[in-house]
C-alpha cells in the first residue's frame, strides 16, 4: 500500500453498539429539549423572558435542525408563567360610526357581553312594540292628541266668535275655508251687498279683511302646532321606550358593573336605543306564533341592528392558565393584522365594525407570535405592516386595497388595539444577512438572534445524549423501542449526514424521518423493536425513491452516451468528480476533463467561462492554475503557453473549485506528454503553491465513481484521489469500504499536486536539485522542458502570439 492509500478503517467511523450500554431505548431516561443547541436555546429563552419590546427574536439555522419545534417548546414553557391576556371587542362608536371603539375586557367576558347584547335586542324587540300598543300608552297618546286638538279647536272657536261679532261667517268648503258677510244669521248674497250703501259695504270689506288676515295666521300656525304635536308624541314614545330600554339595559349590565371601560358605552347605548326605538316596531315578534320568529334572524342579519352588536376580536378561556403561542403559517397582510370585510348592498360595498376580522397579532397579543421569515417577506405589504405594529405598539387594521388606494367605497378606521407581543422569525442565515444589510429597521426590532448549528461534536457523552433523545422521540410518538444496534446505525447516519467522522448532524428531522420509516418496517414485520436492519433499510429505501436522476446518469455512462473510461491511460485527459444536488438528494458522478496545450501568450482558457457556463469560483480556480504554472516552472522566462480546459459533455452550469486539482493534473499531463491512468478519478482544489485543499461532497463523489467502476467491472486498480484534509469527512457506504478491504478499489489522500500526479502517472513528480534543475525524466522536469521549448519558439517568432491572436482579440 502506497503512502497515500487509505486503510478501510479510515473510510468510515462505526459506532459500536456494545459501547452504548443498553439493550433498547426502553432502558434509557428520555431526554427533554433540544439536542446540542445550547447557544441557540439560551438566546430563545432570553428573548422569551425579556420585557423590553425590541427584544424580538430571529432564529436562524439549517432546515430540519428542529429550530421551530425548539422555539415552540421554549415559548410554551414561558407562556405557562405569563398571565392570560384580556379580551378585546369592537363596539359601535355612536358619535362616529366609521371609527369603532375597541374595549378591553377581563378574559372570557367578550362572549358574555356579546350574548348579553343579543338578549337585550331580543327583549327590546318584544317589549317596545308591546309597550307602544299597551292601554297605558294608548291612553297617554289619546290624551296628548285630545290636548292638541282642544288647543286647535279653542283657537278656531275664538276666531269664529270674533268673526261672528263682526257679522262675518267662516265657511268650510272642499277647497278650504271661505268668508262671507252675514246679517241676522243669514249669509248676504253678493247682489244684496251691492245694493247696500257704500259706507256699509266698506265696513263689510274691512271686517272680512280683518278676519281673513287672522284666518291666514291661524292656518299658518297649524304646521307649527302639528310639529309640536309630533315632538310631544316623540317625547312620549321616547319616555315609554326609555322605560323598556332602561329596564333591559339594567338587566344586561348586571354582570358588567365592575368593568369601568363599559360605562361610557352603556350610557351611549341607552340614548341610541331610545332614539332608534322605531327600528324594533318593524319586527313584530310579539304577533308571531312561530317558535323561531323571522324577526330574530333580522336582529342578527339586518345591518340596521349591527350597531348594537359586539364584535369579539379575541377572547380567552377564563379557566386558561397560559399566554397564547400563535404560529401563523400564511402571514399575509390580512392574516397578520386582520381585515375588514364588505357587504354588497344595492350594488354598493358597505361595511361596519362587525365586519372587522382579527389577525395573528390580535390572537397572539399578550403572548408570542411565530412566523416564517421568508413567507412574511414574500407577502405584499405584510413586512411593513408588521414593523409598523411593532413600532407603534398597536395593531392597525388596514386592508391591502385601502393601502394601495384601490377601493373607493365606505371604509373604516377601527381604533388600534394596544400590542404586547414577542415576535419570533424563523429563517436562514442568508436571509438574516440580507435583512441586516438592507433593512435599517430590522436590527431595531429584532435584537436577539438564535443560531442553530448544523452539527455537534461526536464523543461518548454526545452519543449518550443522542440515544436518550431517540428514546424521547420513541415515547412522544409511540414508536417501537430501538435496539442498541439500531441507535448505532442512527449515529452513523448522523455522522454521514454531517459528512464528518468527528461530528453528528443536528438536522434532526431528517434523522427522525429515518427512525419513523424504520418503525414502519418493524411494524410490518411485527418486530418488537427497531433494529439496525430496519434503520439501514429505511435509508436505502429513501435513497432508492430519490435516485431516478442518479440512476439515469449512471445508465448513460454505462451505455456510452456519456464518455467515461475506467481503464487505460490518456494524455491530457482525466476523470473529475462532480456533485449534483436536487432538493434533498445529492449524488456524485464522474466527468471527463481534457486539456490541450500549445505555444501562446501565457493564457489558460477556461472554455466553460468563455461559453458563459462557468461560475466565478470556477473561473477563479482556473486563474490560480495559471499562477501556479508561471511560478513553478521556468520562473525567469515569461510563460509562453496557450492552454484550454473543458468539462466534456457538460451542458449545464459549472461552479466551484473542487475540480481544479484534476484540471491541473490534466494540464501537467499534456505539458509533460505523460498519460494519466483512467482508472482514477480526482477531486480537490489547489492554491498557487500546489497545496491540495478540502472540498465538499467527498462521500458522494467517491460513491458516484465507485458505482461507475462497479458497472464497468472492478479491477482493483481503480480508485479516487482526494485531499488529505477530507479524510475526516469520510463516512462511506459499507459497500465501498468492503471493496477497499478486499482490494477491489482504492482511495488515496494527497496534500500536494505532486503526490497526485505521481499516483496518476506512476512516474516521480521530481524536485529541484542544488542547481535548481528538476530531475531528468520526472513529470516536473518534462513540463519545464516543454515550457522552455514554447518560450524559445515564441522568441523565434518575434514574441508574437499567432496561435492565440483570435482569442486575444476577443
Amino acid at each position: 500500500m502506497s503512502d497515500t492509500a487509505l486503510s478501510p478503517d479510515a473510510l468510515r467511523r462505526i459506532c459500536d453498539p456494545a459501547e452504548l450500554g443498553f439493550e433498547t431505548t426502553a432502558d434509557l431516561e428520555p431526554l427533554e429539549g433540544q439536542l446540542g443547541q445550547t447557544r441557540g436555546m439560551e438566546a430563545i429563552r432570553l428573548s422569551a423572558q425579556m420585557q423590553h419590546r425590541r427584544f424580538n427574536l430571529y432564529v436562524q439555522g439549517p432546515r430540519g435542525s428542529g429550530r421551530k419545534s425548539a422555539v415552540l417548546r421554549v415559548l410554551e414553557e414561558e407562556a405557562a408563567s405569563r398571565p392570560v391576556p384580556k379580551d378585546w371587542v369592537y363596539v359601535q362608536n355612536f358619535d362616529d360610526a366609521d371609527q369603532p371603539n375597541a374595549i378591553c375586557l377581563p378574559r372570557g367576558q367578550g362572549p358574555l357581553l356579546r350574548s348579553a347584547m343579543v338578549r337585550l335586542l331580543e327583549e327590546l324587540a318584544n317589549h317596545i312594540p308591546a309597550l307602544l300598543v299597551s292601554e297605558d300608552y294608548q291612553n297617554k297618546r289619546m290624551a296628548l292628541e285630545q290636548e292638541f286638538n282642544a288647543r286647535r279647536e279653542q283657537a278656531f272657536d275664538t276666531l269664529r266668535q270674533k268673526a261672528e261679532a263682526q257679522n262675518v261667517a267662516i265657511l268650510s268648503t272642499p277647497m278650504g275655508f271661505s268668508l262671507a258677510a252675514k246679517r241676522d244669521d243669514e249669509i248676504l248674497k253678493p247682489e244684496v251687498i251691492e245694493k247696500l250703501p257704500e259706507e256699509e259695504r266698506a265696513q263689510i270689506r274691512v271686517a272680512v279683511s280683518d278676519i281673513q288676515a287672522e284666518l291666514e295666521d291661524f292656518l299658518l300656525d297649524q304646521p307649527e302646532h302639528e310639529r309640536q304635536q309630533r315632538d310631544a308624541l316623540t317625547h312620549l314614545n321616547a319616555d315609554m321606550a326609555r322605560i323598556a330600554v332602561d329596564a333591559a339595559v339594567d338587566r344586561a349590565c348586571r354582570g358588567f358593573v365592575e368593568i369601568d371601560e363599559l360605562g361610557p358605552y352603556f350610557r351611549a347605548l341607552r340614548d341610541d336605543l331610545v332614539s332608534h326605538a322605531d327600528l324594533f316596531l318593524s319586527l313584530e315578534l310579539g304577533r308571531s306564533k312561530d317558535p323561531f320568529p323571522a324577526g330574530l334572524a333580522a336582529l342578527r342579519e339586518d345591518p340596521r341592528f349591527h350597531r348594537y352588536h359586539v364584535n369579539v376580536v379575541v377572547t380567552h378561556d377564563p379557566k386558561g392558565k397560559t399566554a397564547p403561542v400563535v404560529e401563523e403559517s400564511l402571514p399575509t397582510l390580512a392574516n397578520l393584522t386582520g381585515q375588514i370585510d364588505y357587504m354588497a348592498t344595492q350594488g354598493v360595498l358597505v361595511t361596519d365594525f362587525t365586519q372587522v376580522k382579527p389577525g395573528a397579532l390580535h390572537r397572539a397579543n399578550g403572548g408570542f407570535l411565530v412566523l416564517d421569515a421568508r413567507r412574511v417577506l414574500g407577502e405584499p405589504l405584510a413586512w411593513d405592516a408588521l414593523k409598523r405594529c411593532l413600532e407603534t405598539e398597536a395593531v392597525h387594521v388596514i386592508t391591502a386595497g385601502e393601502r394601495l388606494g384601490l377601493i373607493s367605497t365606505t371604509t373604516m378606521k377601527p381604533e388600534p388595539i394596544p400590542l404586547d407581543v414577542r415576535v419570533v422569525l424563523v429563517g436562514d442565515r442568508m436571509l438574516h444577512m440580507l435583512l441586516t444589510e438592507f433593512d435599517p429597521d430590522f436590527e431595531k426590532f429584532f435584537r436577539v438572534t438564535a443560531e442553530f448549528g448544523p452539527d455537534m461534536l461526536r464523543d461518548g457523552d454526545s452519543v449518550a445524549l443522542f440515544a436518550r433523545r431517540v428514546a424521547g422521540l420513541v415515547r412522544d410518538e409511540g414508536l417501537r423501542p430501538v435496539t442498541a444496534d439500531g441507535v448505532a446505525a442512527l449515529v452513523d447516519a448522523a455522522a454521514r449526514l454531517a459528512a464528518d467522522q468527528e461530528k453528528l448532524s443536528l438536522r434532526i428531522e431528517t434523522l427522525w424521518d429515518i427512525l419513523r420509516e424504520g418503525n414502519h418496517h418493524a411494524r410490518q414485520e411485527k418486530a418488537p423493536a427497531i433494529t439496525a436492519e430496519h434503520v439501514t433499510g429505511a435509508i436505502e429505501a429513501a435513497e432508492e425513491r430519490r435516485g431516478l436522476i442518479r440512476d439515469r446518469v449512471h445508465e448513460m455512462i454505462e451505455r456510452g452516451t456519456i464518455l467515461i473510461s475506467t481503464h487505460g491511460s490518456e494524455i491530457g485527459q482525466i476523470n473529475g468528480l462532480t456533485v449534483s444536488a436536487l432538493g434533498d438528494e445529492s449524488f456524485g458522478a464522474p466527468v471527463r476533463i481534457t486539456a490541450r496545450v500549445r505555444v501562446g501568450g501565457g493564457r489558460v482558457v477556461d472554455i466553460e467561462r468563455e461559453a458563459k457556463m462557468g461560475g466565478p469560483i470556477h473561473s477563479k480556480a482556473v486563474l490560480i492554475l495559471s499562477g501556479y504554472l508561471a511560478a513553478r516552472y521556468v520562473p525567469q522566462t515569461p510563460l509562453s503557453l496557450w492552454a484550454s480546459l473543458v468539462f466534456e459533455q457538460s451542458y449545464g452550469g459549472v461552479e466551484g473549485d473542487s475540480a481544479s486539482l484534476a484540471e491541473l493534473c490534466a494540464l501537467m499531463s499534456a505539458l509533460a506528454e505523460v498519460p494519466i491512468s483512467q482508472s482514477y478519478a480526482v477531486t480537490g482544489s489547489v492554491n498557487q503553491m500546489g497545496d491540495v485543499q478540502a472540498i465538499g461532497g467527498v462521500n458522494e463523489k467517491i460513491e458516484g465513481f465507485f458505482a461507475v467502476c462497479k458497472a464497468q467491472g472492478l479491477t482493483g486498480r481503480q480508485g479516487v484521489v482526494i485531499p488529505r484534509a477530507n479524510v475526516a469527512n469520510l463516512m462511506l457506504k459499507p459497500e465501498v469500504v468492503e471493496a477497499v478491504r478486499n482490494g477491489q478499489f482504492q482511495i488515496h489522500a494527497v496534500s500536494h499536486v505532486d503526490e497526485a500526479i505521481e499516483q496518476l502517472t506512476g512516474l516521480p513528480a521530481g524536485l529541484r536539485d542544488l542547481h535548481g534543475e528538476f530531475e531528468d525524466g520526472s513529470i516536473n522536469g518534462n513540463i519545464e522542458v516543454k515550457l522552455l521549448e514554447f518560450a524559445q519558439t515564441r522568441a523565434a517568432m518575434g514574441g508574437s502570439d499567432t496561435s492565440a491572436a483570435s482569442e486575444d482579440s476577443d
